[in-house]
């Protein structure tokens, strides 16, 4: 059953990488999987993904990141993990903390959240600099990201979602990205 585990995991991250649904890839992504798994004979719900949106969605995210620079490569354990737990019953705890790669890079390659503290604090209201920072946090380095991924991260609308990226932008917070479709950005060093 490992083999089979394997090839699904590498099966559906190489699904949702090439983007094949273009409004709500991983949504999607996760529902023709489901179909897809009960044509396999496996009786899957929904439930798991719904309860673990965030987590499935990094997985994927991990299972075809690559930073070979710093010796970060894609693997697919994460992915693993979830699918044990839908088709196994296992009970392998899915914690979006245990996904972070911040950890392989040393100190001087982080970004020092208190001293972007005082710079995010200045211009922008209290809540809207706790949101940077949480932003900040789940997005280290070069990490590139769009109004999706800000949306999961700080539970807000689409509308606000593009405000605070257009903000960020505007005081120097951020900068688009290019080669990596539209409306992607990166936090500036």
């Amino acid at each position: 059953m490992d083999a089979i585990i394997r090839h699904l995991a590498v099966f559906i991250s190489r699904q949702w990488q090439i983007h094949a649904f273009g409004e709500g890839n991983t949504r999607t992504t996760a529902v023709f999987f489901i179909k897809y798994l009960r044509t396999l004979g496996f009786d899957v719900t929904n439930d798991i993904f719904a309860e673990n949106a965030w987590y499935f969605r990094n997985a994927l995210v991990r299972a075809n990141y690559n930073d070979l620079k710093n010796g970060i490569h894609e693997t697919t354990e994460y992915l693993e993990l979830f699918l044990r737990n839908l088709l196994l019953n296992e009970d392998h705890p899915l914690q979006n903390r245990t996904l972070h790669i911040s950890a392989a890079f040393n100190a001087a390659e982080k970004p020092d959240i208190e001293e972007s503290k005082s710079d995010i604090e200045k211009p922008f209201r209290p809540k809207t600099a706790r949101h940077i920072l949480k932003l900040r946090e789940a997005f280290p380095g070069q990490t590139v990201f769009g109004r999706s991924d800000v949306m999961g991260v700080i539970d807000i609308k689409p509308s606000r979602a593009s405000e605070l990226l257009a903000d960020m932008v505007r005081h120097d917070v951020i900068e688009p990205v290019s080669g990596h479709g539209k409306g992607k950005y990166r936090f500036k060093l």
